[in-house]
């Protein structure tokens, strides 16, 4: 599938707003992927789509956790950690991309996991550091993305935890797994 194909079909799912986020998150992984020798059409696609069931009703998104192979702990905790486990199964059933690790990219770029992927990292980096993104922290971030993808990777998964205690939200458990894996490599590095 060509850019503009897939640029296509996201825009017909996703608010203006949304769309140039994506757009920008795709451009930041297509850096990234270059600077860590990542396949690049494979980041492409996964920034492209990271976003593609971000509008579904909650309700749609509950029914797709609940009926398949998604875990059903998700439905525990906050509805906005939904779209990227639900965008990647329904992008696969909709667009038709089967790639793995295209999916796995998609599925994990707002949680992270352990073990991510090189092609996990940049689309999670790429949604956190995009240019338009604003926020305490981002500009350090920013910054090492450049220098040491675990170690930006890490501090995007710290920066996360540390804002969602703040305001006494649940931490789903795979952001928790992410940040010890990472505090390990960043630790041996």
């Amino acid at each position: 599938m060509d850019r503009n194909e897939a640029l296509a079909i996201v825009q017909s799912k996703l608010k203006q707003s949304r769309y140039e986020h994506t757009i920008r998150v795709m451009e930041t992984a297509i850096e990234l992927a270059k600077k860590y020798n990542v396949h690049v059409k494979k980041a492409e696609l996964a920034a492209i789509f990271h976003d593609y069931a971000k509008y579904r009703p909650k309700e749609e998104m509950r029914r797709w956790i609940e009926s398949t192979y998604l875990p059903k702990d998700l439905l525990q905790y906050h509805h906005e950690l939904w779209h990227g486990p639900v965008g990647a199964l329904l992008v696969e059933r909709e667009v038709g991309i089967e790639d793995r690790e295209i999916l796995e990219a998609i599925h994990f770029h707002t949680t992270g996991r352990i073990h991510m992927t090189t092609l996990d990292k940049v689309v999670y980096l790429a949604d956190y550091i995009e240019p338009g993104r604003k926020f305490p922290g981002v500009e350090l971030v920013r910054e090492s993305a450049w220098e040491d993808l675990d170690r930006a990777c890490w501090m995007a998964a710290r920066n996360t935890i540390s804002f969602l205690m703040s305001k006494n939200q649940p931490i789903f458990p795979d952001t928790f797994h992410a940040y010890n894996d990472l505090t390990k490599k960043v630790r041996a590095n």
